[in-house]
This record gives structure tokens, C-alpha cells and sequence, in this order.
């Protein structure tokens, strides 16, 4: 790739006809920034359209066409109240916003004005923030919280925890009762009218990896679960393709064996020997050939999954960074946040055990362990 601009991208296989120019008129616009300009800019731009409202205003006005509705949401909400689960709401969006999406979600259907205006869905919540400026708000214990009246949007200082703490035994719930959404604020707010002691007492439910699931859990010690839409696809996909994974599997294993055979000739033989030279001239050009059939297996399988971009999971023969990030910092992680439903609220989930390289190969049934000295 080029040290400067973006304009090309390389192909999984590496190879150079799987270079292509971004621009078809000539010179690319993109040849006078570096990456990081390139980053700030898009950046800067998809921020833009998350504050002008050219993208919140649209889906407020056809919610059916943007936001996907799920039976089972609700249902799920209610049970956790049922069950004593205190549930928070937390998003960066403001209150206008959050009231249309979950009005929307309450009534499966676009209500009227004055209907919205009650905010029934409110109910299915001990407390409401919006407008929280994640990751900021997992990160800065000096945000100001704020009370939203759901009528007017209006918003109406608070003093957070020294308020809570100033109206004695059982300030929490006292704060609460005069009213239960809010506007910004931080962690220290949240744990505060939760009275939560410690962050491994929330399970924080959120769709974007860095601001919702590695901030929750690297900074506060929140457990977290990750949302991934794209799951149900990938292993829809990573299902079907189990054949060819299989296949591919085996014949690296063959380079392993043809490896480690042209290993153990040049060990224990003559390598000026012309009949030596022969036969290992012969194991490469055999590795060769399953090397080439295995450049075309592996690029089939990995456009099956996306005919640029693979699977989303591995990045080649390796764990992508989404993997990295979602395996070490995700405590779950699933398709959409109603699967929490199809469990009871006393479930509890255990990581499964890890196996390193020197495990796993002992755990072939091919592999042998030779305890001689």
C-alpha cells in the first residue's frame, strides 16, 4: 500500500490483482491526506451527521423503515421488573429522540402526539439517562447530572450525589422519586441511585464495542454484553462452510507433515547425496502444489463469508481484531439483547475453557506425548 493516501486496498490473497484504484478519473482526491487525516475526516463527518440530526430526524419521522421491532422485547422487560431486576436506560441520544425510538417500541406502531407525550415505556425502567456523551460518562466523575421533564424536554440542575447523600437514609429511592430521567451525568451517579457497591453488580448491555463494552469493562469493571446483529449470518455461513474448513484443515496439515518429513531427512542424511537432493526437491515441489490449491481454497472460503472483507471473526488464519477486543473484553455476546430473555434472571454464565497451542496439540488424536529422556 502506499505510504501516503488510500488509493488502493489489498485483496486477502495479497496479490497484486487484488489492487484497486479508488478513484477512476486519474489522480485521487485521497493522494495529498495521510490515514489519519483520512481518519479525522470521516471522523469529523460521522459526528457531524449524529448531532445536526440529519440522521435522527429522518428516523424519527419513519421509524417503521429504521428501527426493527422484536415481540419479544417487552415481554423481556417486564419479567425483569417482575423478578426485582433494576434495569437502567443509558444512551447519548437525547430525550426528544429516545422518546420517539421507544414509543415506538412500546406500542409496535408510531402513536399519536399526545399518546407519546405520556411515555408509558418509562415505566419498564428504575431510571432513565440520555444524552450520557459515552464514553465520556464511563471515563469523567465531574459531569453534571441533570432531570429532563418528559413533557417539555426542559432540564433542571441536580447537586448528583451530594444531593442523594444530603436526604439521609434511603436518599436514593428519595432522589428518585421526584422523577426518574436524566440528562448526563456519570458513573458515579448511576452507581449511586442504583446504591450499587461495586461495578461487577451491573451487566451492561450495549451495541458499540469501544464506547459501550471495552470502556464499561476495562475502566468501571462492568460485566458486558456485546450486540452483534451480523452474528446470526456469520454462523449461518461458518455452518455451510464446515466441509471446506474441514478440507482446508487437512491440507495444512499435509504441509505440516511434508515439513516435518523434509525435516527429518536433512537430520539424518547426506544433503550432498543427489538422491537426498532429489527427494527434497521433490517434497517442495509436492508442498508447492498443495500450497497453490490451498490459496484457492482458503480465498473461497473467506468470500463465502464477504467477497472483500472475510469472515469478521479471523483475518486469514488469525483471530481479527474484533475478535480480540470482543473475546477479551465481551463477557457475552449475542445477536440481539431479547436472547437475555430466554433465560431466567438467576442464570449464571461461565466462561468455557481456553486451550493454548501446546494444548491443542496434544489434544489431536494424532499427537502422541514422549515422556522419554
Amino acid at each position: 500500500m502506499k505510504d501516503r493516501g488510500a488509493d488502493y486496498y489489498t485483496s486477502a490473497d495479497g496479490d497484486a490483482d487484488g489492487e484497486t484504484d479508488v478513484d477512476d478519473m486519474g489522480t485521487s482526491m485521497l493522494d495529498f491526506k495521510t490515514y489519519d487525516e483520512i481518519y479525522r475526516d470521516i471522523r469529523q463527518c460521522v459526528d457531524l451527521c449524529h448531532r445536526d440530526g440529519v440522521i435522527k430526524d429522518e428516523v424519527a419521522r419513519n421509524p417503521e423503515k429504521y428501527i426493527v421491532l422484536d415481540d419479544d422485547f417487552i415481554p423481556m422487560m417486564k419479567k425483569f421488573r417482575e423478578d426485582g431486576v433494576k434495569v437502567f436506560l443509558l444512551t447519548n441520544s437525547y430525550w426528544e429522540y429516545t422518546s420517539d425510538a421507544m414509543n415506538y417500541l412500546y406500542h409496535q406502531k408510531d402513536v399519536d402526539k399526545e399518546t407519546k407525550l405520556r411515555n408509558e415505556w418509562v415505566d419498564l425502567f428504575d431510571l432513565v439517562v440520555v444524552g450520557s456523551c459515552k464514553p465520556a460518562y464511563l471515563l469523567d466523575p465531574y459531569l453534571n447530572l441533570f432531570r429532563v421533564n418528559p413533557q417539555d424536554g426542559s432540564l433542571l440542575n441536580t447537586d448528583g450525589v451530594f444531593e442523594i447523600n444530603a436526604l439521609g437514609e434511603n436518599g436514593a429511592q428519595k432522589f428518585l422519586d421526584q422523577g426518574t430521567i436524566f440528562q448526563g451525568g456519570n458513573w458515579k451517579h448511576l452507581t449511586a441511585m442504583l446504591e450499587i457497591e461495586a461495578g461487577e453488580e451491573i451487566m451492561y448491555v450495549g451495541d458499540h464495542l469501544y464506547s459501550d463494552v471495552l470502556r464499561s469493562k476495562r475502566t468501571l469493571g462492568w460485566r458486558s454484553v456485546f450486540i452483534m446483529p451480523e452474528l446470526p449470518e456469520e454462523m449461518e455461513t461458518f455452518y455451510k462452510q464446515q466441509p471446506n474448513q474441514r478440507n482446508i484443515q487437512k491440507l495444512r496439515k499435509l504441509r505440516d507433515e511434508l515439513s516435518l518429513y523434509a525435516d527429518t531427512i536433512r537430520q539424518d542424511s547426506d544433503l550432498n547425496d543427489p538422491e537426498i537432493q532429489n527427494k527434497l526437491a521433490q517434497i517442495q515441489s509436492d508442498d508447492e502444489k498443495v500450497k497453490g490449491k490451498l490459496k484457492e481454497m482458503a480465498l473461497a472460503y473467506h468470500r463465502a463469508f464477504h467477497p472483500i472483507w472475510g469472515m469478521m471473526f479471523s483475518a486469514g488464519y488469525q483471530d481479527s481484531r474484533l475478535a480480540y477486543f470482543v473475546t477479551n473484553y465481551a463477557c457475552l455476546y449475542t445477536a440481539k439483547a431479547t436472547n437475555l430473555g430466554l433465560a431466567s434472571t438467576n442464570r449464571s454464565f461461565r466462561t468455557s475453557g481456553e486451550a493454548l497451542p501446546h494444548d491443542k496439540l496434544l489434544s489431536d488424536e494424532m499427537s502422541f506425548f514422549d515422556d522419554s529422556e
